[in-house]
């Protein structure tokens, strides 16, 4: 379990899974084989299975707290839930020990104060809810879940539904339970959560996607959602993911991110990194490289 130190805040990583993901050329469609020769870190087990050939994506949370505060930003994919689609085929009928494992950092669902979500997509959302007598009712029955309200209504457009049918599922039943229970809050573009956090706007893999910056004294973190999926896209900036859904958009907060974080020295939150799930981005005149921050974890 990781924990950073971010000046007054400590954050968290509570896991749902660690497991092989895709195969990197269906991820990325423009992927090429040649970025391993040049950066050895990304076949290193951390980032890689070299037995199925596919890199290794993580699901988890991010949890930030204060002395006041107990946050959760993006809650994976949740248990039972109906995924049968060949797309979410690993996330279907889940039973997995998410929420041990948040107790095992101190937590129980009810500490919960507040819930960030990203964006919108199957796991993203997934702990929002939990099935209890045959209905989806909030898993964090004291917070308020944070979602942009563009990314709200990107979902309940005909433009959005085409733009991935299979995650209409996903908006009724870990989305829509939580509105109908009065536990939403809707934001915008640079809305101030609490001092020192951020959202902000992150155009480019979905309509409204968007992402956490977290800053506090000195230090600061970043919590990007899926603006990047894996670290190779910090050396290949211009590399989508075939799950972005406007193009040069995303790329544009690609970089935008990658250059807030040489600039400002934030760690890299990133949601489906490899062990240990963050670092530091460092720009040159070719681009930029990454550190994993193995050394830079403390106790809980």
């Amino acid at each position: 379990m990781k924990t950073f130190r971010i000046g007054q805040y400590h954050v968290t990583r509570i896991e749902e899974m660690l497991t092989p993901g895709f195969m990197p050329d269906f991820l990325f469609p423009d992927f090429e084989s040649g970025i391993f020769d040049e950066h050895k870190l990304l076949s290193g087990a951390r980032f890689w299975d070299e037995v199925s050939k596919k890199v290794m994506s993580s699901m988890h949370s991010w949890m930030i707290r204060d002395d006041r505060h107990t946050i959760l930003v993006d809650t994976g994919c949740g248990n039972d839930k109906m995924r049968a689609l060949p797309l979410f085929a690993r996330f279907h009928q889940l039973h997995l020990p998410y929420l041990d494992r948040l107790l095992e950092a101190g937590v129980r669902p009810e500490d919960v104060n507040l819930v960030i979500c990203t964006h919108l997509h199957v796991d993203h959302v997934g702990w929002n809810t939990k099935l209890v007598d045959g209905k989806w009712v909030p898993t964090f029955p004291n917070a308020k879940y944070i979602f942009s309200r563009r990314e709200f209504e990107h979902w309940q457009s005909p433009a959005g539904q085409l733009s991935m049918p299979e995650n209409m599922a996903v908006i009724a039943d870990s989305v829509l339970p939580v509105i109908e229970a009065g536990q939403v809050e809707f934001i915008n573009d640079g809305s101030k959560i609490l001092e020192g956090l951020f959202f902000q706007d992150a155009i480019g893999h979905t309509a409204g996607h968007g992402l956490l910056k977290l800053e506090s004294g000195r230090d600061a973190a970043i919590f990007p959602g899926d603006s990047l999926h894996q670290p190779m896209q910090v050396f290949r900036p211009d590399w989508n993911s075939r799950f972005c859904e406007m193009a040069e958009e995303a790329r544009t907060t690609r970089r935008a991110v990658l250059d807030y974080c040489h600039d400002r020295n934030a760690l890299l939150l990133p949601a489906h990194f490899g062990a240990p799930h963050g670092g530091y981005v460092r720009r040159h005149s070719a681009g930029y490289d990454f550190t994993p921050a193995d050394d830079l974890v403390i106790a809980g």
